[in-house]
C-alpha cells in the first residue's frame, strides 16, 4: 500500500472509516482462508466455484 492507493479509494468515494472496515474484512478472510487451507478443510458441497452458474 502506498498513499496513492488510499487516494484512489478516497477518489472512488470511500472515507477513512470505509477503508478501515474493508481492510478488516479483507484481512479476516485472508486469515481464515489460510487457516482452512492449512488444516485441509474441504469446501462445502453447496458452494459453487466462481464463474460457474
Amino acid at each position: 500500500m502506498l498513499p496513492a492507493d488510499l487516494d484512489a479509494l478516497r477518489t472512488a468515494g470511500l472515507d477513512d472509516r470505509a477503508i478501515h472496515d474493508a481492510t478488516q474484512v479483507i484481512a479476516y478472510f485472508n486469515y481464515i482462508n489460510r487457516v482452512a487451507d492449512s488444516l485441509g478443510v474441504e469446501p462445502e458441497d453447496f458452494i459453487q466455484p466462481w464463474g460457474i452458474s
